[in-house]
């Protein structure tokens, strides 16, 4: 992953971590998104949470596949290991990095064209096996790479810059994820830090997949009515796009408010989402009724948010393996190759 490289200045007053290390040593390059984009705050918030849980930054593996949000891992974590896999194919790259060394902290980050598109294979396989890694999708609802076609998450009824009205019902990766037995599901907005950063320290440090669906405004082509990433209802005018080879300076999305509240936001195009986060008394141990909830909300036109689902007894990937508690990385030679003996021996299982 490579991108401009970002002028290292360090200040007296900058705060450190745990591990004498500043907000800066856990930056990568300067991005190259468009002005304003939703995905560079979830940049920043993914930044905050390696600094505030003291985690070194040699310690991770970002991986992703391909699209505007598929770029995002080369602005953070610049010291950390990278793959930038093949359009949706990342979690096949982080079952084998998490496989390979189980102390790594896997975080991949996907779109909703990578993850509910091409890879929709690979992202129901990732939950199921309960794979240890957090996975953040940036869904902003359009395949902003390529021109602002629809994707897998666009509204029914939604119109494209060219006009073209999507007639296809949404795929939500949160219902998609509880109904496949996912054990930690969560849905947040790229402009609330305020509930990101938690949610992504707590999804860091999950027992197995760990799921954040990031509703995340794209500044040039959210041209239809109303893109909430993966809901109608919540329209509440038409605005026309922008022109593709001109992007105005846009100032990043910022909303604050509190538990169990419901807040409008008004996105560059003029439309508007309406968000509830998860009030204090929302138990989210109970599968049957988080998917009930988000979908009363959902005809409510309401996008819910906060963490939905979480269960901490279920195994995950290296117990459901049996795999050894040394990481693999750290074997030696004649561990990980036993000889041919051994391998006639496997062979003989099969037969």
């Amino acid at each position: 992953m490579t991108s401009i490289a970002k002028p290292k200045i360090l200040h007296k007053g900058l705060r450190r971590n745990g591990l004498g290390l500043t907000m800066r040593d856990y930056e990568g390059g300067m991005s190259t998104l468009c002005a304003g984009c939703g995905h560079d705050s979830v940049t920043a918030a993914i930044v905050q949470a390696f600094f505030e849980l003291d985690i070194p930054p040699h310690r991770a593996a970002k991986v992703s596949g391909i699209g505007c949000s598929s770029k995002t891992p080369a602005y953070f974590l610049g010291a950390s290991h990278g793959f930038n896999a093949v359009h949706g194919r990342m979690p096949s790259i982080a079952t084998g990095a998490s496989a390979a060394n189980r102390e790594l902290y896997i975080i991949g980050v996907s779109g909703d064209g990578d993850s509910l598109s091409i890879g929709l294979g690979q992202f129901a396989h990732a939950v199921r096996r309960n794979l240890n890694m957090l996975y953040i999708i940036e869904n902003n609802g359009v395949y902003g790479l390529t021109k602002g076609q629809f994707s897998a998450s666009a509204d029914i009824g939604a119109k494209a810059k060219k006009g073209e009205e999507n007639r296809q019902p949404p795929i939500d990766p949160v219902q998609m994820a509880l109904a496949l037995g996912g054990t930690f599901v969560a849905r947040s907005f790229s402009g609330d830090k305020e509930q990101l950063v938690p949610l992504i320290k707590a999804g860091l440090l999950h027992k197995g997949f760990a799921l954040i669906d990031v509703l995340s405004p794209c500044v040039t082509f959210n041209d239809h009515e109303a893109s909430t990433k993966s809901y109608a209802y919540t329209r509440t005018h038409r605005s026309t796009a922008v022109e593709a080879d001109f992007v105005p300076a846009r100032a990043a999305i910022q909303t604050s408010y509190a538990e169990g509240e419901i807040v409008d936001v008004e996105l560059h195009d003029g439309s508007r989402v309406r968000l509830r986060k998860v009030s204090k008394d929302y138990d989210p141990g109970n599968r049957g009724a988080a998917l009930d909830y988000i979908r009363s909300r959902h005809r409510a036109g309401e996008i819910v948010t906060g963490l939905l689902y979480i269960d901490e007894s279920e195994p995950h990937f290296h117990v459901m393996n049996g795999t050894t508690q040394t990481p693999l990385a750290s074997l030696s030679y004649e561990s990980l190759c036993p000889g041919s003996a051994a391998l006639e021996a496997l062979q003989r299982r099969f037969r």
